[in-house]
């Protein structure tokens, strides 16, 4: 999974502060690439209720 902070239309909304990157890592610079088992350990904590789900959405081609 790769989520890239700058490339999402959520930034600086509301919906960015209650997404999983956020709460993990403080909307850090640049993208940033979870693996296949951390992505399984953020969906387990998702699933539970303990973690936000991801509130990335890509920005159209051009923006």
């Amino acid at each position: 999974m790769l989520i890239d902070c700058d490339e999402c239309e959520m930034r600086d909304t509301h919906a960015c502060e209650d997404c999983i990157v956020t709460a993990l890592l403080d909307r850090p610079a640049g993208a940033v690439i979870f693996d296949v088992e951390e992505e399984r350990a953020i969906r387990v904590l998702q699933d539970g209720g303990l973690a936000p789900r991801t509130r990335f959405l890509p920005r159209a081609a051009g923006d």
